[in-house]
């Protein structure tokens, strides 16, 4: 397997196909997933003739389940590392849930050359959590609420997600999927519990803000108006306002695994933008 070692030690996990010469696209997961979770995209995107690499973040599938580091600096430091490791650059980075988190901010904080575009889709910035400052995000209760569901049966907790609001199974017209059902929650069961429990935190009160305003690259937000995870009027709307170069695109009905239900429409879209 192909790894790089962290300052603090970790072992992270990474996927690198296609020329070295070619440019190259890094993906950035979401919770509690893997770089698997990427298969369709890093097989399109390979077959139009780019590099792709996809890494797991510590904590998840095959990097090390360390007892500690499972917050946003930590992660874009590893990220970071990884990409020095690499040494990529002109990059394009695409990032899903708590993944476009991640991407957003090694984007803002990026060495100059480092960075080409990046694409947000069902994202979690700017922030999730309600507070004074974002009155229309989502109770902490219901984080919460997670974090003990993902305690008491950390696996029904996931079968539940997967099979219900995380790609619209739960719909009355949704065609149901049994193996991304399956996929999403063996990916979530490679991880450790502890870095699932603790990453709720990071990607539901790390507040995005500043990283979005710092950005000076185009940015394509994508998002579903039916994304009962990441609900598009507190994160997406907001986010488009904010990142400088932005470009917004909503899918009418779609859910917050979009990437897996509509891959035939969203990666022809995420083609389009990078090579504009």
């Amino acid at each position: 397997m192909s790894t790089i070692t962290t300052a603090d030690g970790a072992t992270i996990f990474y996927k690198d196909w296609g020329p070295r010469d070619a440019q190259p696209i890094v993906f950035h997961h979401g919770w509690p997933l893997s770089s698997d979770d990427w298969d369709a995209q890093l097989l399109f995107f390979l077959s139009k003739g780019y590099r792709v690499i996809a890494h797991d973040r510590r904590g998840h599938g095959r990097s090390s389940q360390t007892a500690t580091g499972h917050d946003m600096d930590t992660y874009n430091a590893d990220l970071t590392a990884l990409t020095d490791a690499l040494d990529l650059r002109d990059a394009f980075h695409i990032g899903h849930s708590t993944g476009g988190g991640e991407a957003a901010r090694y984007v803002a904080r990026a060495k100059p050359g480092r960075v080409a575009k990046a694409v947000l889709v069902g994202a979690v910035p700017p922030v999730m959590v309600k507070k004074e400052s974002n009155p229309g995000g989502t109770p902490i209760e219901v984080f919460d609420g997670f974090r003990a569901s993902l305690a008491a049966n950390r696996a029904q907790f996931y079968l539940e997600l997967a099979s219900g609001p995380f790609y619209g199974f739960n719909r009355p017209d949704a065609q149901v999927s049994q193996g991304l059902i399956d996929r999403w929650c063996w990916q979530g069961m490679m991880g450790a519990a502890n870095a699932h429990y603790e990453c709720i935190k990071a990607w539901s009160e790390t507040d995005f803000t500043e990283d979005l305003k710092k950005i000076d690259v185009p940015v394509l937000i994508a998002h579903g108006n039916d994304d009962q995870v990441v609900p598009i009027d507190d994160s997406a709307l907001l986010s488009a306002k904010l990142v400088k170069n932005s470009e917004l695109k909503v899918y009418e009905g779609y859910p917050h695994g979009m990437l897996s239900t509509h891959p035939d429409v969203l990666n022809p879209d995420i083609l389009a933008f990078l090579r504009g």
